[in-house]
């Protein structure tokens, strides 16, 4: 691959990342769930790609999201969350904030709405991010950061680019059926070995993957076990309260995840805005996701006593939300401030965009959402 090189101290980090990885490997008799590898490249203290001090967002970054495309998409899901909060408590818990957009185009929205929020948290694993959010949001006295959920609550959950972030599992059909893809060390390098997969995990297969059975010899794919145990937890935490949580991400239902030409999984890599498929390239120093299986998100939060209350593509639900008419609160005429707003827009609503490949999974307890967002649902399609 021909990617940018990484300045000394990137690479002293990195050496640093996989010779503690390696000593894990040592530890667990020479061989690791990839899922366990994922979780050490992502969130080591100090050295893991989200722990550590890599600036990730932005032109300099490895990736951009919507709220740093345009401050009419926090907008927009402020009309979500205010329909939420009236129907249950103005407190918002968000995970994985990023630099602390969303938070801020959020909270000013409701202002300007004339809706006080009394609680903003945010649950973040960076460091490094979390330093550049308390500088964007310290106008915002509502702002705090926690370390975990909540034991109860009653509000709006958000959740961008949160699930594609959570370790998964690989697993790969062989000869002898499903195995999992276990992290070894082979000649210094890290290289991938199989193992028969445990009950637990051959049961998730089962249901998770559509016609598991029939896919062909030498067909690798992911499955999320921390993120439908993150859905569990946002139903535990719900259990006395009531509220809902929006989730966005890319990603697929099941139907349309483990299609039999997606032979090597969606597992991806993100460098400095190159992306490629590797994930033991330089731990730490590249984000490392897979599309979310959305399906299996739902059935995970329906299973732990949540309603699935809307499932759509982000364009049919930033439409649902206004984001339109939230566009044209700038003068067309105004080319120099309307021209870049309507190309932002364009990005968030694009199917050659974000506007497909991104869905959004709202499920909660206790409440209802906009008749807009009800008449733009997609989850029979779950």
């Amino acid at each position: 691959m021909s990617l940018p090189a990484p300045d000394s101290d990137a690479l002293a980090a990195s050496h640093a990342l996989q010779q503690h990885i390696a000593a894990d490997i040592a530890q667990h008799g020479g061989a690791i769930a990839f899922s366990r590898f994922m979780e050490l490249a992502l969130y080591t203290p100090r050295l893991g790609y989200y722990s550590g001090g890599a600036a990730k967002l932005g032109a300099e970054g490895d990736f951009t999201t919507a709220p740093e495309i345009s401050p009419l998409f926090g907008a927009a899901l402020a009309r979500a969350a205010a329909d939420i909060i009236a129907q249950s408590s103005p407190n918002i818990i968000e995970f994985g904030a990023g630099t602390g957009k969303l938070a801020r185009d959020v909270l000013s929205s409701l202002a300007e709405m004339g809706i006080k929020v009394d609680s903003y948290t945010i649950i973040d694993l960076s460091g490094e991010l979390r330093a550049r959010q308390q500088e964007m949001l310290k106008d915002f006295p509502m702002v705090a950061w926690a370390e975990s959920l909540p034991a109860t609550f009653s509000g709006v959950v958000l959740a961008n680019e949160v699930l594609d972030a959570m370790p998964v599992e690989l697993v790969v059909k062989t000869a002898s059926g499903w195995q999992r893809q276990m992290v070894t060390i082979d000649n210094g390098e890290f290289a991938f070995t199989q193992e028969a997969l445990d009950p637990v995990l051959a049961a998730q297969v089962q249901r998770q993957i559509p016609g598991a059975d029939q896919l062909q010899e030498g067909y690798v794919t992911e499955i999320h076990p921390v993120a439908a145990g993150f859905m569990a937890s946002l139903a535990a935490m719900y259990k006395d309260g009531k509220g809902a949580a929006i989730l966005i991400d890319y990603g697929f239902p099941a139907h349309e995840y483990y299609f039999e030409q997606r032979i090597g999984g969606t597992l991806m890599c993100h460098y400095r805005h190159h992306a490629h498929p590797e994930p033991f390239f330089l731990p730490g120093l590249q984000d490392v996701t897979a599309h979310v299986d959305f399906t299996a998100m739902a059935l995970a939060a329906q299973d732990a006593g949540l309603d699935v209350l809307a499932y759509m593509p982000q364009a049919a639900f930033l439409l649902a939300c206004g984001i339109g008419e939230l566009l044209t609160r700038t003068d067309p005429a105004d080319a120099l401030r309307y021209l870049p707003q309507a190309r932002a827009v364009q990005k968030l609503l694009s199917p050659a965009e974000m506007g497909e490949l991104f869905k959004v999974l709202v499920v909660g307890k206790g409440v209802e959402l906009d008749p807009a967002i009800v008449r733009a649902d997609r989850s029979y399609r779950l």
